[in-house]
């Protein structure tokens, strides 16, 4: 047994000098793209008409179409081929707010922040009413409201207070944490048992069940509007989907989800007996004519004889949510993806391996672009019945966790994969990247192309306002962008593009994963 530890260590060791002595950039190819990258990058233009010009982007609404067709159009503009929007499937009803006013009129006026829960119905019209409260702990608790709440503003008691951070809005790793994870060790993932008997799972079933009956009530009542207290302070809402977008499901009641200072305050005055009146104009629209998803797709073709059926993929969701126009989350993720392509195009590259990009649609939605293009593609990881095409992508490279500058790259256990990477990063430390973890990152599109055995990559991000401000919320704006950390990012992504497009061999992969459970 010692024997062959030591043989294996020996293997591996040597395999590593090996592949060290193939991956030594080109610096003069490196230096061009650190140029064109830095000095004349595009990437806050395409970001401006993907964020401020196609406005909010949510899955199936017109600013996703707006935002698909402008992406096809610019990426064949810098010369790349087949760019296209590809349907992937199925999804459902579009929606999109087109109007969304509400404002307290007594004791005294005053416009309240507030949007609209996605796939929720409008007002109809103007509404102004008095604010009714519900208190409902138990389903016979809603018999004392029957009758009485049609066209009425609800609101709904909570014991929640507006607690704020008690950390910085905007951070970057420290050296500390960064060393932290370069020296992660890979782990088994050990899943508990998931108990249905436990107290906390039987609380939380019953009040889901209530949420939904009160949901069920509230709509055959035919109540005028919902407000209900959305997750943030300082005037920050972030949004939730209210309803179902199947185009087979019913439309739900108008909601509003209120920023907590604005939704205690109501909540006080009702419980204090003040009487409180509103006015309110909200108008949504479902759209039904096209039920399809759909990605961008475009390529650089590969040049080489034997390599260029052989591809190299990025991408990065192009879908947002609806109470901003989805800048950190992930219009930033899809500008520089489109900058890195842009950025080979621009020194005149002529990758050996094909050079695929694509913008997915659905991510919020749970992965759909991404999922249902590898399904259609590259094999089904439930059954791990793969498709000709999955052994000939090199490597899929992901960017989707806000405007932060990269600083290293997650393996996702591909440990052999780090060894490659890290010499392609030493031209960038002086950016401040170069951190290689075996961890895992969850939670975006890479993971489709892992779970069919494609090495699937997410860059390390500072995370700057990602959580605790923009995500999925009504401040992801163009104004929270960082341009100097988005040139950085698309740079580094360029580099290795080239590097994986030019590579003697294919990225490493890990061993294949088992087929996955359809229970």
């Amino acid at each position: 047994m010692k024997r062959k530890l030591l043989f294996s260590g020996v293997l591996i060791a040597g395999m590593a000098s090996s592949v060290f002595a193939q991956e030594t950039p080109d610096a003069a190819a490196v230096q061009k793209i650190r140029d064109e990258g830095l000095n004349h990058s595009k990437v806050m233009e395409t970001a401006f008409y993907l964020t401020d010009v196609a406005g909010p982007r949510l899955a199936g609404s017109p600013g996703l179409k707006r935002a698909q067709d402008w992406a096809v159009n610019q990426l064949k503009s810098w010369g790349l081929e087949n760019a296209k929007r590809e349907p992937w499937g199925k999804f459902g009803k579009g929606w999109e707010v087109q109007k969304n006013y509400a404002a307290i009129t007594v004791p005294y006026y005053h416009a309240i922040i507030a949007i609209p829960k996605a796939w929720t119905a409008g007002t109809n019209g103007p509404i102004k009413g008095e604010v009714i409260l519900i208190k409902a702990d138990t389903i016979t608790d809603l018999d004392q409201y029957k009758g009485k709440l049609a066209g009425k503003i609800v609101i709904f008691d909570t014991k929640t207070k507006l607690v704020g951070g008690t950390k910085p809005d905007l951070t970057r790793y420290t050296d500390e944490e960064l060393d932290k994870m370069a020296k992660a060790t890979s782990q088994p993932s050990q899943r508990r048992a998931f108990d249905r008997n436990s107290p906390q799972f039987v609380a939380m079933q019953r009040a889901r069940a209530l949420r939904t009956t009160i949901s069920k009530f509230l709509q055959e009542e035919n109540v005028g509007l919902i407000l209900s207290m959305a997750r943030g302070t300082d005037g920050t809402v972030f949004t939730t989907n209210g309803a179902s977008y199947a185009d087979t499901a019913k439309i739900a009641a108008p909601e509003l989800e209120t920023s907590g200072e604005d939704y205690l305050r109501i909540l006080r005055l009702v419980k204090a007996g003040q009487k409180v009146e509103m006015e309110a104009d909200i108008k949504t629209q479902f759209f039904t004519d096209d039920l399809q998803g759909y990605d961008v797709v475009a390529e650089i073709p590969g040049t080489d004889k034997k390599l260029k059926d052989q591809i190299v993929m990025i991408g990065g969701h192009l879908d947002s949510w609806h109470a901003a126009t989805g800048a950190t989350d992930n219009a930033a993720g899809s500008a520089v993806m489109m900058e890195a392509v842009r950025i080979l195009k621009a020194i005149g590259f002529k990758p050996k391996r094909t050079i695929r990009i694509a913008l997915w649609s659905s991510e919020e939605q749970g992965l759909f672009g991404s999922r249902y293009y590898v399904l259609n593609h590259f094999g089904d990881p439930k059954t791990m019945q793969l498709k000709p095409e999955q052994a000939k992508v090199s490597a899929y490279y992901n960017l989707d966790n806000g405007t932060g500058k990269i600083r290293g790259i997650y393996l996702q256990g591909d440990s052999l994969a780090g060894a490659v990477f890290k010499p392609w990063f030493e031209p960038f430390k002086d950016l401040g990247a170069g951190t290689i973890t075996i961890g895992n990152t969850g939670g975006t599109d890479h993971l489709s192309f892992v779970a069919v055995g494609i090495p699937g990559f997410q860059f390390i991000q500072d995370s700057m306002d990602y959580g605790t401000r923009t995500h999925h919320s009504n401040q992801d704006t163009y104004d929270r962008l960082s341009e100097d950390d988005l040139k950085q990012a698309a740079t580094i992504i360029a580099s290795f593009v080239y590097n994986t497009a030019q590579r003697a061999e294919m990225i490493p992969r890990a061993e294949l994963p088992k087929a996955q459970s359809t229970n």
